[in-house]
């Protein structure tokens, strides 16, 4: 009796050290200081309105062949309240804690200080509702535009020149530009890639972003503008080191689901917060107001 006494002490040990590595965020805007029940927020980086150049995404076509994306300045006419740094591994347990997420697969490490990684694009978008929930403000992921747009110096143009003659040297050209990227797998700690004019960490490090945006094919004419377009929203863009097209529910790209391209060695996101009427912040705070 006493040696199955101590074991399931030595299990209740065990079980105390390990809930709050997974439960408490890192850099959070009131929930370090609101306790285990304040809504889970982390930091938040406003940008000003401005714009910025950007190449579209997706794929495109003139008469039949492989076009170069066009190359546009991109807009953005509000300002932006995007996540500092990716949703941490240990804000999304929180998240898989609530019911509200599904499980991380074996071998994710749990860590406050470190980006979720091995997260569909499904996942990112259920973690996108249950911290609206929690917190009533809307969360959601960026579009492709927004991620350039608060990327910055760290957006990778990924435009290539279309030989007529021969199409392949493109692809060819791609994948020697994309396979020459760092192969260490292994996410690191916050602020290992470095932070941009923006404020924003770790952009183009190792872990790749889910973006809302959906997977389009693009018919030009002569001219080069639009005539038709056909959208695959079972495949959205992740941003990272560089741009990829991969299918909502693929968790790891590397074992297939990458629609073209080198596949991201990790799937993970941040989110933008929407801005609120104060009609909305009212009622916000005394939905979320202690009884």
């Amino acid at each position: 009796m006493l040696i199955a006494f101590k074991f399931k002490l030595a299990l209740a040990c065990v079980a105390g050290l390990a809930g709050p590595l997974a439960a408490i965020p890192l850099a959070s805007d009131r929930g370090a200081r609101g306790g285990a029940s304040a809504p889970v927020e982390q930091a938040m980086v406003e940008l000003k309105a401005g714009a910025v150049s950007y190449r579209a995404a997706g794929d495109f076509t003139r008469a039949g062949k492989p076009a170069e994306a066009p190359l546009a300045t991109l807009r953005v006419e509000r300002p932006l309240a995007m996540m500092k740094h990716q949703v941490s591994a240990a804000d999304y347990q929180a998240c898989v804690d609530a019911g509200a997420c599904r499980a991380l697969d074996r071998g994710v490490t749990v860590a406050t200080d470190r980006p979720v990684a091995g997260v569909s694009w499904q996942d990112a978008e259920a973690y996108a509702a249950w911290l609206s929930d929690k917190t009533g403000d809307r969360y959601r992921l960026p579009t492709d535009e927004e991620w350039a747009f608060a990327a910055g110096s760290r957006f990778r143009d990924d435009g290539l020149a279309v030989d007529d003659n021969d199409p392949s040297k493109r692809w060819i050209a791609r994948y020697e530009r994309e396979s020459g990227r760092d192969d260490d797998s292994a996410t690191r700690p916050f602020g290992a890639f470095g932070t941009n004019e923006n404020g924003l960490l770790d952009l183009s490090g190792n872990v790749w972003e889910w973006t809302a945006t959906c997977f389009e094919r693009h018919v030009l004419d002569d001219s080069g503008r639009t005539v038709k377009e056909t959208a695959n929203c079972g495949v959205r863009v992740a941003e990272g080191a560089h741009r990829a097209y991969v299918t909502d529910f693929i968790r790891d790209a590397r074992a297939g689901g990458c629609a073209s391209g080198v596949p991201p060695s990790n799937l993970g996101f941040r989110l933008v917060r929407e801005p609120k009427s104060w009609i909305a912040r009212a009622a916000s705070r005394l939905r979320l107001a202690p009884a």
